[in-house]
């Protein structure tokens, strides 16, 4: 089992979604520790790409100032449900979820995120 790490990298949908031979990357931010998984998009006005907080199976858009698109993914990055979120809202625990993946409403549907698609997820070299 991979330990993950906060920082940056890079989010592909894969080949299957319709995005081309080799997928399309997104940049992606990682919250792996406590602290960060706790502040996630709290205060931002927006993201640039991708947030994935992990371990995860569910979250909240309290304080929040704008929807997101929560994608609930397993422990082998298959997407087991995709859902538009407003801020104030309280999402539902998802059974088998163990990472979950935030963007900004609607930016899953461009990048061809729905049920079943297998994502890759890779950490930014450390420097």
């Amino acid at each position: 089992m991979r330990t993950w790490r906060d920082g940056d990298g890079t989010l592909t949908v894969g080949t299957d979604s319709g995005a081309g031979p080799e997928g399309r990357a997104v940049p992606l931010r990682i919250a792996a520790s406590y602290r960060a998984r706790t502040r996630g998009l709290l205060g931002r006005d927006g993201i640039e790409g991708a947030m994935m907080l992990t371990p995860c199976g569910s979250v909240h858009t309290f304080r929040m100032r704008f929807p997101i698109d929560v994608a609930y993914l397993d422990r082998k990055f298959t997407v087991l449900a995709v859902t538009t979120m407003k801020p104030g809202r309280l999402g539902l625990p998802r059974l088998r979820a163990r990472h979950v993946v935030e963007a900004e409403a609607g930016a899953m549907e461009r990048w061809g995120v729905r049920p079943g698609v297998r994502l890759e997820l890779k950490a930014a070299p450390e420097a």
